[in-house]
């Protein structure tokens, strides 16, 4: 295989803080390799300086001459004033300078040139690639490609950026969590195009499900080092245990060599301490490795739980729109003690409004929520990471409580509370404007959990976390002894997170189903299946030539009030037809809000319903003229 890119003795440091120390490790064609690290330890800043955004300490980054790279950030930006089609087509490859001369020509009044420029575009197979733009742009959910990129939400941005670099079909793409701002039918058509592809790839994700399926190779680094692993994450959880097992064994041996290296130490005499130079130094060196402590950043958080009665929350008759775009009808949920619920469903469909409703910062339309009185809310929302950056880490969490009751006369006090949480000491002195975005995070859902609450909401938890946090995180709320609701798009976490599901569909279609994630997709995958089997069956039976019927010389005669509606609905049937035209031009043109999409989506599901029903009824009519 042919080796795309090179890294040799790579260092990088920040002050005092060391994130890396000479790594080195390769990418040939066609490995698609998962970058893991907890939060802090340099991933991004790792593939920054792979693309040339951060320099190095030290080292080489040599990438093979001419391969076409491109890179998908964590935060993306592109000038306000471009559309979303021009976004795309300003990743500078040859093509896209071709693509956008030819919208500056075709945009000219006298159009020079542009019979050279459609032989280029013909060359080239430029009308391919502005069709392959729309077509991923589809399937990311953006469908306004004229709307401005200063009208964009910043997870709309992320897919636009998404959508560029899956665009350019380079040779090698390098992923900054690219599944975050991604609905599940987004995550999962994401991992079907790069298994169908030939792409190469490193990517950073916590997304554990997407590693395994996507990823043939894993890099950790660990302690400032760098370890890698051939297969996916499953292999990759197997090999680095047999590792971490193996260095915990030599460090247990270095431990009860030193004991007795150190007996030798004290018994010498200094007269002969010349004579035994090389085993004094073998002690230093032994009492070195000895020294070394095995962390995984394991977070205990069995804290003590606060009472909660029976009575959880009920909602009674609960109603919310906006515009035309119904969220909940008549919606009625009893929840029950120590219930844990995910919710899931693509983006838009009201998951985050639901919360917000429970939570009393949106009121419903109708309806209302009774909450019962034992209840105490720890809320993690997706848009509560504020923080003032001045602050250091220790003061944030000492404002909420400087100590903390873990229940049977335990307590911690807020910095013990911290290093459970993968703050040491040094990192708890450093202001909040130091830390990464996974280590805000990480803060913030220490400033939820330390209120010692009884009824856990969490909105989106998984998104910038790493998955040495997710997997204590999911080990608290397996033994969390109070209610739990989570919504999320990650596949792994709702599967031990949770026992059941509501599945919010759109348009105000919820479907409570009782299991996890896993079991949920296959029970929709078996319906579909079902579906489609009835759907085939139907055709077929169309298609079977029907006996003809004798003609019935003294069947029934309209009567006035059946002619009058005969005539209404052969009006009607064009103008709905009419209609229905107008709306597929609209929804085809780009120009649609994400609303309006919505709605004229709706509305034309509605039509071809009722014109099938009008043209049902105006054949039963003219049957009896």
């Amino acid at each position: 295989m042919a080796s795309f890119l090179q890294v040799d003795g790579l260092t990088k440091s920040f002050g005092d803080l060391i994130l890396f120390r000479e790594i080195s490790f390769g990418i040939a064609e066609g490995e698609r390799i998962g970058l893991i690290a907890k939060n802090g330890s340099g991933k991004t800043t790792l593939l920054d300086i792979l693309v040339g955004k951060e320099s190095c300490d030290s080292g080489a980054v040599v990438f093979r001459r001419d391969l076409r790279v491109a890179y998908l950030e964590q935060d993306p930006a592109y000038p306000a004033e471009l559309t979303v089609l021009q976004a795309c087509f300003s990743s500078g490859n040859e093509i896209t300078d071709l693509i956008a001369e030819y919208e500056k020509v075709i945009n000219s009044k006298n159009q020079p040139g542009l019979d050279n420029i459609l032989q280029k575009m013909d060359m080239l197979q430029a009308w391919d690639y502005e069709y392959r733009a729309k077509q991923i742009l589809a399937q990311l959910k953006i469908t306004g490609f004229d709307q401005k990129i200063s009208e964009l939400s910043g997870g709309q941005l992320k897919r636009v950026a998404l959508a560029n670099v899956l665009i350019t079909a380079p040779d090698l793409i390098i992923l900054d969590e690219p599944t975050n701002h991604l609905d599940l039918d987004m995550v999962e058509w994401l991992e079907e195009y790069l298994q169908r592809t030939r792409l190469s790839l490193l990517m950073v994700t916590h997304d554990r499900y997407f590693l395994d399926r996507v990823c043939n190779e894993i890099i950790e680094i660990d302690q400032q080092q760098l370890y890698q692993y051939k297969g996916n994450y499953s292999c990759y959880l197997e090999k680095r245990n047999e590792r971490v097992s193996a260095q915990n064994s030599g460090i247990d041996r270095a431990n009860n060599l030193m004991r007795k290296e150190l007996e030798w130490m004290r018994r010498q005499p200094q007269a002969r301490g010349t004579k035994a130079r090389s085993r004094i130094e073998a002690f230093y060196d032994l009492e070195k490795k000895a020294q070394q402590v095995r962390d995984d950043g394991n977070m205990r958080l069995q804290m003590k739980g606060s009472y909660i009665g029976n009575k959880i929350f009920e909602a009674r008759h609960i109603c919310k729109a906006f515009g035309r775009i119904r969220i909940l009808e008549d919606f009625n949920y009893v929840f029950a003690r120590y219930e844990k619920l995910g919710i899931v469903g693509n983006n838009g469909t009201g998951k985050s409004t639901f919360i917000k409703m429970l939570m009393g910062e949106v009121a419903p339309d109708k309806g209302n929520f009774d909450i019962g009185e034992t209840v105490k809310f720890g809320y993690y929302s997706q848009d509560g990471l504020k923080f003032d950056e001045q602050m250091k880490v220790l003061d944030v969490i000492q404002n909420i409580a400087g100590v903390i009751d873990l229940g049977n006369g335990s307590i911690l006090t807020a910095s013990q509370f911290l290093q459970h949480f993968l703050f040491p000491p040094g990192k708890q002195r450093h202001f909040v404007y130091q830390l990464s975005g996974g280590e805000k995070r990480r803060l913030y859902l220490c400033t939820v959990l330390i209120t010692n609450p009884n009824f856990l909401v969490l909105d989106e938890p998984t998104n910038d976390l790493d998955i040495v946090t997710l997997n204590v995180l999911e080990e608290y709320l397996q033994q969390f002894k109070g209610c739990v609701i989570v919504v999320s798009h990650d596949r792994y976490f709702m599967d031990k997170a949770v026992d059941h599901l509501l599945v919010f569909q759109g348009d105000a279609r919820i479907k409570d189903f009782p299991g996890n994630y896993t079991e949920y997709r296959e029970w929709k995958e078996m319906q579909d299946s079902l579906e489609k089997e009835k759907v085939q069956a139907a055709k077929s039976k169309e298609q079977e030539p029907q006996a003809v019927t004798p003609k019935n010389e003294d069947r029934k005669k309209l009567s006035f009030k059946e002619r009058r509606e005969f005539e209404e609905v052969n009006a009607l049937i064009p103008k709905l037809e009419e209609e229905k035209v107008t709306l597929e031009s609209e929804l085809s043109s780009g120009m649609l809000s994400t609303d309006e999409l919505l709605s004229k989506s709706s509305r034309i599901g509605e039509l071809i319903d009722e014109i099938d029903e009008k043209t049902m009824r105006w054949i039963e009519l003219s049957d009896l003229l």
